[in-house]
């Protein structure tokens, strides 16, 4: 199953929430999201566990465990929206009609 983590700690490493999440079961992939530009963190990311029973009960365990001083917001990961338009309706000022 996959996880979201919310509100993670900028200076948290993969291997740490690994390790976080290991106390729960098998983590199979861990993924801390950045931003594409700068490369910091967002503060955010995802982890994937392949048995459901063990990843309900990492998300019950560390939804609103604190990690430096940052309160964990954890759910079961939503799939992503196929409008990545994000509202902008793509006007453009250099279009010529």
């Amino acid at each position: 199953m996959k996880i979201y983590a919310g509100n993670l700690p900028y200076d948290i490493a993969e291997d740490e929430l690994r390790k976080e999440f290991e106390a729960f079961g098998e983590v199979a992939s861990v993924s801390i999201i950045t931003d594409r530009y700068s490369g910091r963190p967002k503060g955010f990311g995802f982890i994937e566990m392949p048995v459901v029973a063990e990843g309900q009960a990492a998300i019950t365990g560390m939804n609103g465990k604190v990690l430096n001083e940052r309160t964990l917001n954890v759910s079961a990961a939503r799939p992503r929206s196929d409008d990545r338009s994000g509202g902008f309706g793509g006007g453009g000022r250099n279009k010529r009609y």
